[in-house]
């Protein structure tokens, strides 16, 4: 039975009330329901208060609570997706934020449009598959972990739902469907993205760190994901298996 989707929140955190403002009447004409914080506190009670789905986050705040500060602690409790929004044209920034956990990010100037798109993609992955029957209960098993393509959720051996945000999820996924398979930075970049990015390294080993953190026994020791010196990754737990998920 279809079910009308709510409308989708989004809390723009920016110091500029001016930038701040642009962007939420251009995604309230969008349909999004969006709300306004200017600095971490107002972050917070926008959080507390409401069922956010995505947070655009400006780098650089007042109140020595900087973008990279607050998505870490963001981080700590929500998988909720992180689009940093920066206006220094820093790779050491970009990467930084990716390894906080941040889902993209956009530097300034933008153009509004880029913006939506950008948003748009990653709210779209974040949803169960709908209308796509072969996948709608697709499941992926390894080593007696569970990975739920429709549900978007990662189960570990003990049953338990382990937390991943977007661009973790999506690299599972890419990692697990190729297993066996050496994966290059270019090729994960691509298959996770869907769009050419500046693919420097740190930024995909970045994100394979974060999702070591949370599937292997060792990080350190990694025995699921392994490195392949000079060229990328490869996946090496046992074969995946398919089944059909039941409600």
């Amino acid at each position: 039975m279809y079910r009308e989707r709510r409308a989708e929140h989004i809390l723009v955190v920016d110091d500029d009330p001016r930038i701040r403002q642009m962007i939420i009447r251009y995604f309230e004409d969008e349909g999004f329901v969006v709300h306004g914080a200017a600095d971490g506190a107002a972050m917070r009670k926008a959080l507390a208060e409401h069922c956010v789905d995505l947070i655009l986050l400006d780098l650089v705040l007042p109140n020595s609570e900087d973008g990279l500060a607050l998505a870490r602690e963001v981080r700590t409790s929500s998988d909720v997706p992180i689009v940093m929004l920066t206006g220094r044209d820093d790779v050491l920034d970009r990467i930084i934020g990716l390894e906080v956990g941040a889902d993209d990010y956009i530097p300034k100037p933008f153009h509004l449009r880029e913006v939506l798109a950008r948003v748009r993609s990653i709210l779209r992955r974040r949803r169960p598959a709908e209308a796509v029957p072969q996948e709608s209960g697709q499941v992926m098993e390894f080593e007696g972990w569970k990975l739920e393509v429709s549900r978007r959720r990662l189960l570990n051996p003990q049953g338990e739902e382990v937390e991943l945000t977007t661009g973790e999820f999506d690299m599972l996924s890419v990692m697990v469907r190729n297993g066996g398979r050496v994966l290059t930075r270019e090729m994960l970049m691509d298959q996770t993205r869907g769009r050419q990015l500046e693919a420097f390294d740190r930024a995909i080993d970045a994100q394979i760190a974060r999702l070591r953190k949370k599937i292997e026994a060792d990080p350190a020791h990694p025995v699921l994901i392994r490195s392949v010196r000079g060229v990328g990754y490869i996946f090496t737990g046992d074969a995946p298996k398919s089944a059909s998920l039941k409600a």
